[in-house]
């Protein structure tokens, strides 16, 4: 492996393990005591609710937990947000447009297309197709060939 694909790997690993765990972690604790120690300490009246910080951040969590699994519950159900993380996705994701490699490239492509070849020739020698059946599935053909060398069919759509 090069030294470069190594780095990105590690690139990789950093970028999610810090913001799916530490900077969450560090975020919702920031978070929490900016408030209790800049805005309660500050509020008599909040004050004499929460004089101690441990039941402001019990309660803190008590309310925010169900509120943030809502929060990203309507991300994913209910906003357009998500279908168009998705769609930037397709955009630029080559897997997309090509096979994948492992058992996707090594046997279910060739398998298709040796499954194709064989439908064609059965079908063929029954004289079961007509001229645009066959120009289909040449093209179907000549499609997972090029997949199967692991070249890429289609075009992804492009936006900004």
């Amino acid at each position: 492996m090069s030294s470069l694909r190594f780095a990105t790997r590690l690139w990789f690993y950093f970028r999610i393990g810090y913001a799916t765990y530490l900077t969450i972690i560090l975020g919702y604790a920031s978070t929490l005591i900016t408030v209790y120690y800049l805005a309660i300490k500050s509020i008599p009246e909040l004050l004499n609710v929460f004089p101690r910080f441990v039941p402001f951040a019990v309660l803190a969590t008590i309310i925010g937990l169900p509120l943030s699994i809502g929060v990203g519950w309507m991300h994913y159900k209910r906003s357009p947000a998500f279908s168009s993380e998705l769609d930037i996705q397709y955009e630029v994701n080559p897997y997309y447009f090509k096979l994948p490699p492992g058992y996707n490239l090594e046997v279910f492509g060739p398998l298709y297309l040796e499954l194709l070849v064989l439908l064609k020739r059965l079908v063929d020698g029954q004289q079961m197709l007509n001229e645009e059946d066959k120009a289909r599935i040449e093209k179907l053909e000549q499609k997972l060939q090029v997949l199967v060398d692991g070249g890429f069919v289609g075009t992804p759509r492009r936006k900004l």
